[in-house]
This record gives C-alpha cells, sequence and structure tokens, in this order.
C-alpha cells in the first residue's frame, strides 16, 4: 500500500468521525487539524507530499478515533502507531 493509499484510509477514517475535510495550499507542512466554530476539521496541505500529509493525518486519526473500537487494515493501524505524536 503506498502513501496515497494510506492517506486515503485515514482521511476516510477522520470524515467517518465527523471530521470536516479541507484541501487548501498551506506552503507544504503537510496540514493539520484543528477547532473551527466547535467543530473539527482536519487541513490537508496541497503543497505537501502525501507522505508528509499523511503522518500529520495518522496523529489527528489517534486523536480524534477510538482506533480500539473500529476496523482498521493492518498496515494503516501500524502507519498510526508508528506515526503519532511524531509530527514536526
Amino acid at each position: 500500500m503506498n502513501e496515497q493509499q494510506i492517506l486515503e484510509q485515514l482521511i476516510a477514517l477522520l470524515a467517518g468521525e465527523g471530521v470536516t475535510i479541507r484541501r487548501d495550499e498551506l506552503g507544504g507542512s503537510g496540514g493539520g487539524l484543528c477547532t473551527i466554530q466547535g467543530k473539527p476539521t482536519f487541513f490537508i496541505d496541497t503543497q505537501a507530499t502525501s507522505g508528509e500529509t499523511a503522518a500529520v493525518a495518522a496523529d489527528a486519526v489517534a486523536k480524534t478515533v477510538h482506533i480500539e473500537d473500529v476496523y482498521i487494515r493492518p498496515e494503516i493501524r501500524e502507519f498510526i502507531e508508528n506515526h503519532e505524536n511524531r509530527v514536526m
């Protein structure tokens, strides 16, 4: 599974939890999770690589999704565990 596919799976997990997904040019930082008017929002930096954004998304998933309670493909779960709290 490549980084783009991992990113798509992570975004689907976030969206499934009601997180708003936005795509914007943010200078290549990868994006991130924030709260706007009380609603969680995940920004995808369209100038970042899939790998950078996937790492940030993995941290966001770890913070918003109860990963113990949902089925997550093993390679996605491993990616989350390896990247949790390692965002630059």
